[in-house]
């Protein structure tokens, strides 16, 4: 028997990346796992890799796109014991360079859209659900041109503090994971080319203690250990899961 055997668990950003990799491993543990995403055929591929799993199009950045998905939650009549808000963007951009467009976006869903996802899901979260979001260790160093997407992460590390106080009376935990450089499109969709993606990737992982970029299947390792119970005495932290980067 799973983990998670029963459960019914929420994933934000499902199709690809950290958030499809912690679908698989949350349906493997015996959840059944709702996703959302932008795009509809990278949603129909998703299910079809996940297996027990129902993806509902939309942008936690639309508010109207979440009332949506939590109504596809609420149907299925269960309530929902796992929410991993793991929905993001990263963009570069100096200070000199930063525009309201890229501010926007990435407060917007980074900061707002994982506001709302979680606050939305509040009347469907069962008494001694996990909340999960999605952190990274930017937040700890000045990466040069970050300074944004670092910011809107801070705020997702503070959401994490405040609401596991707020929710505590329920049994409701909630904390963040907190990847190091993973090997991802995303991470890859940082640079203009594939010769520049092929650099950045290897500059990230030279500064790892471990010599290496993580898998996404490493991060979903640790997502489904705090959505289970076997991390039922922790909440209000950061799970680093950073090949020791922010840590030697």
């Amino acid at each position: 028997m799973g983990l998670l055997e029963g459960k019914t668990a929420l994933v934000t950003g499902g199709s690809m990346g950290i958030g499809l990799a912690a679908a698989v491993r949350l349906a493997a543990e015996g959840a059944h796992v709702f996703i959302t995403g932008r795009r509809k055929a990278e949603l129909e591929a998703a299910v079809e890799t996940i297996g027990s799993a129902t993806a509902v199009i939309g942008d936690i950045a639309d508010l109207a796109d979440l009332d949506r998905l939590y109504e596809a939650v609420r149907d299925r009549g269960q309530g929902l014991d796992v929410l991993f808000a793991n929905a993001s963007v990263a963009a570069f951009a100096p200070l000199e360079q930063i525009t309201e467009e890229h501010f926007d976006t990435l407060f917007g869903i980074n900061v707002r859209g994982t506001l709302f996802t979680v606050q939305k899901a509040l009347p469907l979260l069962n008494d001694g659900a996990s909340v999960i979001l999605n952190g990274s260790t930017n937040v700890d160093v000045g990466d040069e041109a970050f300074g944004v997407y670092a910011a809107s992460k801070a705020a997702t590390r503070s959401f994490a503090r405040t609401w596991a106080n707020e929710l505590k009376g329920r049994g409701i935990r909630v904390n963040a994971v907190t990847p190091g450089p993973t090997d991802t499109p995303g991470l890859s969709g940082l640079a203009p080319d594939p010769e520049q993606a092929a650099g950045l990737r290897q500059a990230l992982a030279a500064q790892v203690p471990l010599g290496r970029l993580g898998r996404p299947e490493e991060i979903a390792a640790a997502v489904a250990f705090l959505a289970s119970g076997q991390s039922s005495f922790i909440t209000g932290t950061s799970l680093y899961v950073d090949g020791g980067l922010n840590q030697i």
